[in-house]
C-alpha cells in the first residue's frame, strides 16, 4: 500500500498555497484549520504545503499542520499527497512562472489529482456559457472593453451597463454606467469605493471616458449589460451559491445564501457594505412562499447546469465553485460571477457541509483512478 494513503486507505490530502517569509505560508489560516480538523474527524491525513515545498519527485514533503491547541502551526514531513486542494490565494501568485510550472507538473503527474488548478477569467466564463443553448439565456451580454468605441457601441444597445475587471475579486474596481437621455448630464458613472460609491456626470460619453480610462488603469475590463435586479426596501440583492462535486463526482448545490447591497453600494459584496440575508425569507417576502420555493428550485437547477458548462469550457477538473445569480424584476435568473476559490460561507450549515464535501470529492477522485 502506497504511503500516500492513510492506514484505512483514505487518500492523503494537501492544501496548496504560497510560501511567506514572515508567516510561513499565505492564505486564510482559519479556513485551513477548519479543513484540517474536518479531515482529521473524517479519518484523513491533511496538511498545508507551499508551492516551494511541494517536491513532486520526493516521497516525503515539508508541510504544516495545526498544533494540539488547533490554533498554532507546526512544520513536519508528510507523505506526498494523493489529492491537492488548490488554495493559492492571489492571481498574481498564480501568474508567477514557477507557480505555473508546478501546477502543470501536478496536472501531468500520474498519481496525483489536483482540482481547480486556475482562477477563472470573467470574460471567459461568459464565452463558455454562450457556447451552450441551455446556459446562454442566463448570461448578460458581455464584451471586452476595447476603448471608447466599444463602450459607445454597448451603450447604444443597453442604457445600463457594468464595467468589471476581468481578473477582479470581491467587487474591487467595479463601475456602473447609466444613460438617462432626459437629463442635461445624461451619462452617470458610479464608482465603487470601500463601502460607498462616487457618481460622475457628463454631457457626453467622450467626456466621461477620461474618468473611465483613469479608473481602469490599463487593466483588462469587460462591459456588461446591466440587469435591473429585484429589490427589497430599495436595496438590490443576489443569491450566492456554493456548488461542489459529491462522492459520486456529480455537481450538487451545497447551499444558497443571499447578499444584499449596502445602501450606498453598487455591489452586494460584504466587504463593500453588503449584508448576509436568509434567501428563503427574502424571496418569501417578495414572492410568497410557494413561488419562492419554485424560484429557489430553478436557481439550484441553473447553478448545476452552469457549473457543468464552465467545467466543459475550462477543460480542467473542477471540484467546487461559488457563483452569484441574480433575479430581475420579472423573476428571471441571471448569472454574474463564478469563483474557483470560493470564500468560506458564513452560514454554519452550508459551511459544515462544504468542508465535508471537499473530502467526499477527494474520495471520488482516488476511487476513479
Amino acid at each position: 500500500m502506497s504511503n500516500r494513503f492513510g492506514e484505512d486507505s483514505k487518500p492523503v490530502i494537501a492544501i496548496l498555497t504560497m510560501h511567506d517569509s514572515i508567516r510561513m505560508f499565505r492564505g486564510n489560516r482559519q479556513n485551513f484549520q477548519e479543513i484540517i480538523k474536518t479531515g482529521k474527524d473524517m479519518g484523513y491525513l491533511v496538511y498545508v504545503v507551499t508551492v516551494r515545498d511541494l517536491k513532486l519527485r520526493s516521497e516525503m514533503v515539508r508541510g504544516f499542520t495545526t498544533g494540539s491547541d488547533h490554533q498554532s502551526w507546526e512544520q513536519r514531513m508528510f507523505p506526498l499527497p494523493r489529492v491537492i486542494y488548490n488554495r493559492i490565494p492571489y492571481r498574481e501568485d498564480e501568474m508567477k512562472p514557477q507557480v505555473r510550472r508546478k501546477i502543470k507538473a501536478c496536472l501531468r503527474h500520474p498519481n496525483i489529482d489536483i482540482y481547480n488548478p486556475y482562477f477563472f477569467n470573467k470574460r471567459q466564463l461568459f464565452s463558455w456559457l454562450n457556447k451552450s443553448q441551455l446556459t446562454r439565456k442566463w448570461a448578460p451580454v458581455t464584451k471586452k472593453l476595447k476603448g471608447l468605441s466599444s463602450l459607445y457601441e454597448m451603450i447604444r444597445h443597453c442604457s445600463y451597463l457594468y464595467l468589471k475587471p476581468e481578473e477582479g475579486k470581491a467587487g474591487q474596481g467595479i463601475m456602473r454606467l447609466r444613460y438617462q437621455k432626459n437629463k442635461s448630464m445624461p451619462y452617470r458613472l458610479q464608482i465603487q469605493n470601500n463601502k460607498n460609491s462616487t457618481t460622475y456626470k457628463a454631457a457626453t460619453l467622450d467626456r466621461l471616458w477620461d474618468r473611465v480610462y483613469k479608473e481602469t488603469k490599463g487593466e483588462p475590463y469587460i462591459i456588461q449589460q446591466g440587469i435591473e435586479l429585484t429589490t427589497l426596501h430599495g436595496r438590490a440583492f443576489d443569491l450566492r451559491l456554493l456548488v461542489q462535486k459529491s462522492d459520486l463526482g456529480a455537481w450538487v448545490v451545497t447551499g444558497v445564501g443571499a447578499r444584499m447591497a449596502g445602501s450606498h453600494s453598487i455591489t452586494t459584496h460584504v466587504p463593500r457594505g453588503g449584508t448576509i440575508e436568509d434567501p428563503d425569507k427574502l424571496l418569501t417576502s417578495l414572492f410568497g412562499s410557494e413561488e419562492a420555493d419554485v424560484i429557489l428550485s430553478k436557481v439550484r437547477n441553473a447553478a448545476v447546469h452552469i457549473a457543468k458548462q464552465i467545467e466543459r469550457g475550462c477543460r480542467y477538473s473542477l471540484g467546487e465553485m461559488s457563483m452569484d445569480l441574480g433575479l430581475d424584476t420579472s423573476g428571471e435568473i441571471w448569472f454574474f460571477e463564478a469563483n474557483s476559490r470560493p470564500m468560506k460561507f458564513d452560514e454554519p450549515a452550508i459551511r459544515k457541509r462544504s468542508l465535508e464535501r471537499i473530502f467526499n470529492y477527494c474520495d471520488h477522485l482516488t476511487k476513479k483512478r
